[in-house]
């Protein structure tokens, strides 16, 4: 009979832990993100490379073609995952590909690139990760599409895969041809 006394302390440890599990691993959907159909956030990144000034820039996504954000971090696995998708992604005349290097060292961030291939028209450095935190990132890497006027069509949380292209990036993509266009 003395088993049954730990019988409610056990119940509560189980309900706990299965709690802490889903808060700890559980990252957001696609559709949950205040930013999605509102403006992107002003902000002036530096350059990779320290000689080359201004890197990144709101402005810059405003060239009237759909724009692919793609925040990332030499330091983080998924992000070398996601790679090669995104320098498939930057071959596509149609579309521009951009990238914010969080909270990154800059010579680590060039090294990664030099290994890797660069994928960006432009690069900006987000060393305190500020500009990261007004567009919301939780954690690279996170992909936004932005229209050609600014506007936040679609936000990918994690890794992009080829499914995640296929049901989110290019959907949005459309979707920012049609905003952009007069």
């Amino acid at each position: 009979m003395t088993w049954a006394r730990w019988l409610p302390l056990i119940g509560i440890a189980v309900l706990l832990s299965m709690f802490a599990l889903r808060i700890l691993t559980e990252r957001p959907t696609e559709g949950s993100f205040a930013l999605v159909g509102s403006p992107a956030p002003e902000f002036i990144l530096p350059a990779l490379d320290a000689a080359d000034g201004i890197g990144l820039t709101r402005a810059d996504l405003m060239g009237g073609r759909p724009t692919i954000v793609n925040v990332w971090a030499s330091w983080c696995g998924p992000c070398i995952v996601e790679h090669p998708l995104l320098m498939e992604l930057a071959r596509d005349p149609s579309i521009q590909v951009v990238g914010i290097a969080f909270r990154d060292e800059r010579e680590d961030a060039q090294g990664f690139l030099a290994a890797r291939g660069n994928p960006f028209a432009r690069l900006g450095l987000d060393l305190d990760g500020r500009a990261s935190f007004d567009w919301g990132v939780t954690g690279p890497p996170e992909t936004f599409v932005v229209a050609g006027d600014g506007t936040i069509v679609a936000k990918h949380v994690g890794a992009l895969t080829p499914d995640a292209i296929r049901r989110t990036i290019r959907p949005a993509i459309d979707e920012a041809r049609v905003i952009a266009s007069p």
